[in-house]
């Protein structure tokens, strides 16, 4: 499965016309190795690979990297110079993308001979199409947070801080077997919803509020993401609509997704809806974008996005209306593109809850 994954970036050597390529991004790291640590570097040639690391991590990659030649060095840049003179690589790409300045710097120094070639988000594009293997890690997740989380609801409760809650979900996450959360919970109550990016705070959740909840677990490497909305004691007739406008847009979106379709497309889907029922200034952010080895990732579903879903691409839908002295609502699933439609990954049922 690695080698064939590697065999993927034939076409980039060839449009480049590269001889190696440097990869050190730790999440294609792991997709074309199987290193699971944190820190190496992939060097790949037309025909042959060697994976670089210091004596930390000799064991664990001989233990988890496929295929490619293990090389023990303390200094990267050192065996990366000694291996191109012994190879003679004239042509080298990096990842412009995830390549530090300094970093660039200094492999143009040991590599006076050398073109460093910039490749840029077409090297992340092989992560894209997800296989069955990453398919399954991925709905293995996705259900273990969305399980979690349903877990913990007879813990939301008036008085309960947004703190102790996003603690509650990550415990009851890795009690489930989680490597840990796949990002920082945003728990954000009552006119705190109007944040999208709302961390969880000491504020007290308190009747009659909305509290928007986004979480996900990562195991493996692989990532969940979800979003839900939920009314603590009661919900009010402003609120109820708010929450039926943004899971209409999200519900229209969803039975939308299809091979095919542009990530602008499938944006103004729901986008329209939510402008159509007065609210579009209140929804800022784009509908939805790629999981996996990385919590964001391509494609990113938004009115300025031309990519066109595929099979096996895994994408969220996730929109929101955010009202500020108000209060918001965002209503998210992980959805994996299939032959014809899409399959929701995550689990939690999407009407309004009060608990």
């Amino acid at each position: 499965m690695l080698k064939d994954r590697r065999a993927r970036l034939v076409s980039l050597f060839d449009r480049e016309q590269l001889d190696c390529l440097v990869v050190e991004h730790l999440p294609n790291l792991r997709y074309l190795t199987g290193f699971s640590g944190s820190t190496g570097t992939l060097l790949l040639g037309r025909d042959a690979g060697w994976f670089i690391c210091d004596s930390r991590y000799t064991l664990q990659a001989r233990d988890e990297v496929v295929g490619l030649e293990i090389i023990e060095h303390s200094q990267r840049h050192e065996a990366i110079a000694s291996l191109q003179r012994d190879v003679g690589w004239q042509r080298m790409g990096f990842e412009a993308d995830h390549t530090m300045v300094s970093t660039h710097q200094a492999l143009a120094k040991r590599l006076p001979a050398v073109q460093l070639v910039a490749v840029g988000a077409e090297l992340d594009a092989i992560r894209d199409r997800k296989d069955q293997g990453e398919l399954s890690a991925l709905k293995q997740v996705a259900g273990l947070a969305s399980d979690a989380l349903l877990a913990v609801l007879p813990q939301i409760r008036p008085g309960v801080s947004e703190a102790e809650l996003a603690l509650a979900l990550e415990v009851e996450m890795r009690h489930r077997g989680a490597d840990g959360r796949g990002f920082d919970f945003i728990v954000a109550s009552g006119e705190r919803g109007a944040m999208p990016h709302g961390r969880a705070s000491n504020k007290r959740l308190q009747a009659g509020e909305l509290v928007t909840i986004d979480f996900g677990a990562v195991l493996n490497g692989y990532h969940s993401d979800e979003t839900v909305t939920l009314a603590v004691g009661h919900a009010d007739n402003r609120q109820q609509r708010m929450y039926d406008v943004v899971l209409t847009a999200h519900n229209r979106a969803i039975a939308a997704v299809r091979p095919g379709i542009s990530c602008k497309e499938l944006d103004a889907i729901a986008r329209d809806y939510i402008c159509e029922q007065g609210l579009g200034e209140y929804f800022g952010h784009g509908l939805g974008h790629g999981v996996g080895l990385e919590i964001h990732e391509a494609p990113t579903l938004s009115p300025r996005s031309d990519v066109v879903l595929a099979s096996g691409m895994v994408v969220t839908i996730e929109p929101g209306v955010y009202i500020p002295g108000w209060g918001g609502v965002r209503i998210e699933d992980t959805v994996v593109v299939t032959d014809e439609s899409c399959l929701i990954l995550t689990a939690v049922p999407k009407r309004l809850m009060v608990v």
